[in-house]
């Protein structure tokens, strides 16, 4: 098990599934909690987990990085996100902002709000979810959530090159499938071939983990099929 209890984290989408595997690893190694999320779904994470802060915040919203600015984070590990499948030629503008809003522009205004601080005591982390399609850079009827978790992976890639040097990393989680989610199962996606949460919560506690010159920038995880 991996020791953080020195650290404290900030964990955007709590009360998701796949949060909710992170939230549950990164409690085991001793890390001090920030849940940042919206409504039911984060009141019921607030109640598992201990956490020094909790925010109800709509992360589309620029208001949110103001109130994030006001906590002191060594990490930010970013779960929120959305699919939603379009054919190329039916896509609309709402498709693209929807789409490139949940995806990316959330994971702006949280960079923007945890990223002073880290820079202040010149060291942290930063570590969102991009997709397998993206890492592919192609996608059957996800062209447009294929180019949104492109942008996460460019956004957080580029992030790492120019802020290592001030102490500040970035790394990229791509599951290779899909993740094994209640609303996946209600898709009817099939369990054997879906990548179980809590082997990607182990992947963020290995990248939050690794020292300075050992550091991992993305990683790609795969079901066990």
């Amino acid at each position: 098990m991996a020791n953080l209890g020195s650290s404290t984290i900030m964990l955007t989408g709590a009360g998701g599934a796949l949060a909710t595997a992170i939230a549950q690893e990164l409690e085991d190694a001793g890390a001090q909690l920030v849940l940042v999320g919206r409504g039911e779904s984060l009141a019921k994470a607030a109640d598992r987990f201990p956490a020094t802060e909790v925010l109800d915040l709509d992360l589309t919203d620029p208001a949110s990085v103001e109130a994030l600015r006001k906590v002191k984070v060594d990490a930010l590990v970013h779960t929120v996100g959305a699919y939603a499948p379009q054919d190329v030629q039916k896509a609309s503008g709402e498709d693209l902002r929807l789409m490139f809003d949940t995806n990316m522009l959330t994971l702006f205004h949280a960079v923007q709000g945890a990223l002073p601080h880290m820079l202040r005591q010149k060291d942290g982390m930063i570590i969102g979810f991009s997709s397998g399609s993206a890492a592919r850079l192609s996608g059957p009827k996800s062209a447009l959530y294929t180019a949104s978790k492109a942008a996460v992976a460019a956004y957080i890639l580029s992030l790492h090159d120019e802020l290592k040097a001030r102490g500040v990393r970035g790394c990229v989680l791509y599951p290779m499938g899909a993740v094994d989610t209640p609303r996946n199962r209600e898709a009817g996606l099939s369990w054997d071939a879906m990548i179980d949460p809590r082997g990607l919560a182990k992947s963020v506690a290995h990248a939050l983990t690794r020292p300075d010159r050992a550091h991992v920038t993305e990683l790609k995880v795969y079901p066990d099929v």
